[in-house]
């Protein structure tokens, strides 16, 4: 075996997992987001060594959703009760009840899945979760994200930190390949389980997954598509810094609570880019609980509230749940939309 691919499948050293874990945003508790499968028990296992390590480590608690997707699931969470036991951790089965969707259910698994992780969380006092996401993991979100007609913002993929159902989510392995946390879990003496549901081509994610060593034979492999996302990453940051700079320079006071007002009349003079995404950022602010559109109807709104500004408006348009007006006098005004109205009968 050449000895770059040795080393892309060797276990995590200790000085791996110092580096990649001492790093972490600082916080006293952290719940490990486990499965069971290679990825989640090699994570599991790299936490329990730097645990052993010394040091200021935060408290660590395991949680495992079974989804009630398959017969085998409650004997897989089980048998991460007992490996997390074996490794000096408690863990915690969480359970998704009540009827499943007909379509979408890998999404709507996830949205279950953070969600009870999130409110665990909170129950036992944690300040975030930790989940496996790797290296091929995250090749993968580019290539999906592509497909779907993503921008190219949309191509920056995971970040090592977010934030979902209010809680700090942590991927401290985006870098690292599957294999090597794979290994990781096999040193640790932890025997993973194999999911069906990752080898299903009827998942988007599975067919995309099984593309990657045909583009990894022209060149295009997990590495590179990773390292495609940290530099749009790095775009998105300059991006987000001219459209607070555009904020900055002409958002006025609002007597309305909840209502943002821009003197828009410079806006004509900034890049197309800088108003879409100020616009972006402020329907966040005004309706955070609105749906979340494609990059479409962004660029659309954007357009037209730039048309608007030029030709003294007036425009009226609701996106994501906010109002978007634009005055003759070139004022930008963005309220949460009001709600709708029944329809009147007639009888």
């Amino acid at each position: 075996m050449p000895a770059a691919e040795a080393e892309a499948a060797a276990p995590l050293a200790d000085d791996d997992i110092r580096d990649l874990l001492s790093s972490l945003p600082s916080h006293d508790h952290l719940v490990l987001a486990v499965s069971g499968g290679p990825d989640s028990c090699g994570m599991m296992a790299a936490f329990a060594r730097w645990r052993d390590m010394g040091g200021a480590v935060p408290a660590l608690s395991v949680a495992c959703v079974d989804h009630g997707l398959r017969p085998a699931a409650a004997a897989e969470c089980a048998g991460v009760v007992a490996a997390a036991a074996g490794l000096g951790l408690t863990a915690q089965i969480l359970r998704w009840e009540g009827g499943k969707p007909a379509s979408g259910l890998q999404e709507a698994a996830r949205e279950a899945r953070y969600r009870l992780l999130a409110d665990h969380a909170r129950a036992v006092g944690a300040g975030a979760i930790v989940v496996a996401h790797h290296l091929e993991d995250q090749a993968e979100t580019v290539l999906m994200r592509l497909a779907r007609g993503s921008g190219p913002l949309g191509l920056k993929g995971m970040a090592t930190a977010s934030r979902r159902e209010g809680m700090d989510i942590l991927r401290p392995f985006l870098w690292v390949p599957k294999a090597r946390l794979a290994a990781t879990a096999g040193a640790a003496g932890l025997v993973p389980v194999d999911d069906p549901s990752n080898r299903d081509p009827g998942f988007t994610r599975v067919r995309l997954r099984q593309m990657l060593p045909a583009l990894a034979d022209e060149g295009l492999d997990a590495e590179r598509l990773a390292i495609l996302a940290g530099r749009i990453r790095m775009i998105e940051d300059a991006l987000a810094r001219h459209a607070a700079d555009l904020d900055t320079a002409s958002r006025q006071q609002s007597v309305v609570p909840g209502t943002v007002v821009f003197d828009a009349t410079g806006w004509l003079d900034r890049p197309f880019i800088d108003v879409q995404q100020l616009l972006a950022a402020v329907l966040r602010e005004v309706a955070p609980d609105g749906a979340r559109e494609r990059l479409e109807a962004l660029e659309a709104l954007a357009g037209a509230v730039l048309m608007a500004i030029a030709e003294g408006g007036p425009l009226r348009q609701t996106l994501q749940g906010a109002l978007v007006t634009v005055t003759a006098a070139g004022r930008v005004i963005v309220a949460r939309e009001p709600p709708r109205q029944p329809a009147r009968r007639s009888d």
